[in-house]
């Protein structure tokens, strides 16, 4: 039985268990996906735990970040995001990756939103925010502005990287793409946005990465204008499917993405 979890502080409303089930009926696997909520000061004895028993665990808020200290080995990727949310464990080391990166340039690419001579605007600095920044950094999006509450307590890297601006000045730009990578909007507290219409205006695009509910009130903020507007299901799926090929070390096969996330959708 190969055992699996995802590491955070508060996971009710996660369906990362149904999804890896969802691959693991896909694969004739068995294995068990369950989760752990740990919080920041009991996590270093947590990492340890889990390397006795775990082949791997996914990683999300608030830990992306401050996990990389307990793992032995990093990948290239992860280290130049700065978060890991998948983590395998072998027999003499813990080793970090990033699937966020993949799983959102998947998300993008299926909605044809690729970035590559575009005006982006992404809401928050956390962990996921570093993979989907970069992301955008890669595909040659020919603008990226960075917005947080408090600019100048962003992360240092972050500050020297990208232009940053709070959000009184977020109403003075305007952009092709417009993604909140802030749990504003997130069940249980779904009546909330990160920005009102105003903002909303001002943008062509919005990607929340939120996936429950399945539209958040960004999400329906943006389709009430008439724009194109997706939430994060797509990105999770995908970003879940290729940590299963980390822990299982092999691919997985095209359409497998596809195919979960259509089973998963009526969770939400």
């Amino acid at each position: 039985m190969i055992r699996l979890g995802l590491l955070g502080a508060k996971l009710g409303h996660s369906i990362s268990p149904q999804i890896h089930e969802a691959v693991a009926d896909k694969l004739g696997l068995e294995l068990t996906y369950g989760r752990i909520e740990v919080p920041a000061e009991e996590l270093p004895a947590k990492v340890r735990e889990l390397r006795q028993s775990f082949r791997g665990v996914n990683v999300t808020i608030p830990h992306k970040v401050a996990v990389m200290k307990e793992l032995d080995w990093i990948s290239p990727e992860a280290a130049a995001i700065g978060a890991v949310n998948t983590i395998l464990f072998k027999k003499d080391r813990a080793e970090g990756y990033n699937t966020d990166y993949s799983g959102f340039y998947c998300l993008l690419e299926h909605n044809g939103l690729l970035p590559r001579g575009k005006k982006v605007c992404v809401l928050g600095t956390g962990g996921a925010s570093r993979a989907i920044l970069q992301c955008l950094q890669d595909e040659g999006a020919a603008s990226i502005h960075v917005i947080s509450r408090h600019p100048e307590t962003a992360p240092a890297d972050l500050r020297r990287r990208f232009a940053m601006a709070d959000y009184g000045r977020l109403r003075q730009l305007d952009g092709d793409l417009l993604v909140n990578c802030t749990p504003v909007g997130m069940f249980p507290k779904a009546d909330a946005t990160p920005v009102d219409g105003a903002v909303m205006d001002r943008f062509g695009a919005a990607v929340d990465i939120v996936y429950n509910p399945a539209e958040t009130q960004f999400v329906k903020l943006a389709r009430s204008q008439g724009k194109q507007a997706v939430n994060g299901l797509y990105m999770l799926v995908a970003q879940a499917v290729k940590a299963d090929e980390i822990w299982l070390g092999r691919p997985l096969g095209a359409g497998l993405v596809d195919e979960v996330a259509a089973r998963v959708r009526g969770l939400l």
